[in-house]
């Protein structure tokens, strides 16, 4: 599992005081850059061998922007192109929010989804999570 822990922005707050619903999306897309390394260490946009078909989060507790937020990464299903990357935020040890976001290994060139290769298949393994 990867961890990553965030100081809130005044600026990602809501008129209530909260972490803003659209914050949460743009803060899994970050912790999510260990898993990119994976499959692209350089992370060069050129040559990116991913694209994401699905992200859905489940808003589970309020969260403010003056304690830090410790997002938990790791990796759920594994299929032949695509796999799961299961994300939980947590703070002041209560989890806040979960997420799945799919993602496609995929050559842009030629617009199709690719195998995920054995050597990469075992380091996302090395990554599970329920």
């Amino acid at each position: 599992m990867f961890h990553l822990e965030l100081e809130p922005r005044f600026s990602d707050t809501d008129a209530l005081g909260h972490i803003s619903n659209t914050t949460l999306p743009v803060w899994f897309e970050q912790a999510r850059t260990p898993v990119f390394r994976i499959f692209h260490p350089t992370l060069e946009a050129e040559t990116w061998p991913l694209i994401i078909a699905r992200l859905e989060i489940d808003l589970m507790a309020q969260s403010y922007w003056h304690m830090p937020v410790e997002i938990r990464t790791g990796i759920g299903k594994i299929g032949n192109s695509s796999f799961h990357v299961v994300q939980e935020a947590w703070q002041n040890g209560k989890q806040i929010a979960r997420g799945i976001a799919v993602l496609i290994h995929f050559d842009y060139g030629a617009e199709k989804a690719l195998p995920i290769p054995d050597e990469i298949r075992s380091k996302l393994s090395g990554h599970l999570m329920d």
